[in-house]
């Protein structure tokens, strides 16, 4: 693409680089000056203007945008209109973005010209919510580029909707705990998991050892998913929670993550089903480390103890009020 100012006679099909007026006409940036426009702005006084013209392998700014735009469209997700060199990816419904980073990273070392943004890898989106935006800089790209891009971002990012999750919660009650406290959690919990698309839960209330959260785990109904939340604190694998479900038949397969706050969840398997022992904040409805195992359940995502351990980037999360130790004295 070649750049720069022109006398208004040489200048006529290019496209205008910046808003000009003159002669009481105003073209608009982007606009492609015609013969009747040159004329105008000559007798308006005005000898030259700046314009983009096109080589014979540039793409026009909003179909080479469209391009990137509909190869980075994985599952889940849908294409805009381009505007302006912009084309926009819209995720279909709630979910999670999944986006590979080498390839977008990959797509954007190819030329300057050529850019796609997206949120990062694992980020959740409400239906409609932008997904990426695909924006080519200048007025044209060279179409050899576009190619290569093309290339590149095919199979680069897949929105994974929230399917309902069939979810008992076991909540363990220590001596003199106040009701509204067992209630708040409980809540807390059902009310995550609404947000996640799955609004029935089945609520079990034991008291705080063993042999009870045993007996629960026993005889529950195991859909999709089990959780347990504990009136105290998980301190080990050998704590209360982790004890019953090992002695049940479970298994334990990471305790503790690098995400703060949420440190002190597990993640197990019961019946085959995943099984997660809440922190204790997440009878806060701020955001933590519980909320990052829970939407990639619900999006059928799978979560390994390496998963966890691979959290701990982006793992400090914003402190808040209702932690009982903060991070700093």
């Amino acid at each position: 693409m070649r750049f720069g100012p022109l006398p208004l006679d040489q200048a006529v099909g290019g496209i205008v680089a910046h808003t000009v007026r003159g002669g009481g006409v105003t073209i608009k940036k982007g606009a492609r000056l015609t013969a009747a426009d040159a004329e105008t702005l000559h007798r308006a006084g005005m000898a030259e203007v700046i314009v983009a013209r096109f080589d014979d392998r540039d793409i026009a700014e909003d179909q080479a945008a469209r391009v990137m735009a509909e190869a980075a469209c994985g599952p889940g997700l849908r294409v805009d209109a381009a505007f302006t060199g912009r084309c926009n990816l819209r995720a279909g419904a709630a979910g999670l973005l999944r986006v590979r980073v080498d390839a977008i990273n990959a797509a954007n070392a190819v030329d300057e010209a050529l850019t796609i943004a997206t949120p990062p890898d694992y980020a959740r989106l409400a239906a409609g919510q932008l997904a990426a935006t695909a924006k080519v800089i200048p007025y044209a790209a060279d179409g050899g580029a576009v190619e290569q891009v093309d290339v590149l971002l095919r199979g680069s990012m897949h929105l994974h909707p929230f399917l309902p999750l069939q979810t008992t919660l076991i909540v363990t009650r220590t001596e003199g705990q106040k009701e509204s406290v067992i209630a708040k959690g409980a809540q807390a919990v059902q009310t995550r998991l609404t947000a996640l698309g799955s609004p029935a839960l089945t609520t079990v209330i034991v008291a705080h050892d063993a042999a009870a959260v045993r007996s629960a785990l026993d005889g529950a109904d195991v859909g999709d998913l089990t959780l347990i939340l504990g009136g105290s604190a998980t301190s080990d694998r050998r704590d209360i929670a982790p004890a019953a479900v090992t002695a049940a038949g479970g298994s334990i397969e990471r305790f503790g993550m690098p995400v703060d706050p949420g440190n002190l969840l597990a993640l197990g398997m019961y019946r085959e089903k995943p099984l997660v022992i809440l922190p204790g904040c997440a009878r806060s409805l701020a955001l933590n480390g519980a909320d990052w195992i829970l939407e990639r359940l619900a999006a059928r995502l799978p979560v390994t103890g390496a998963d966890i351990a691979a959290m701990g980037v982006g793992g400090l999360l914003k402190e808040i009020p209702s932690r009982p130790q903060p991070r700093e004295r």
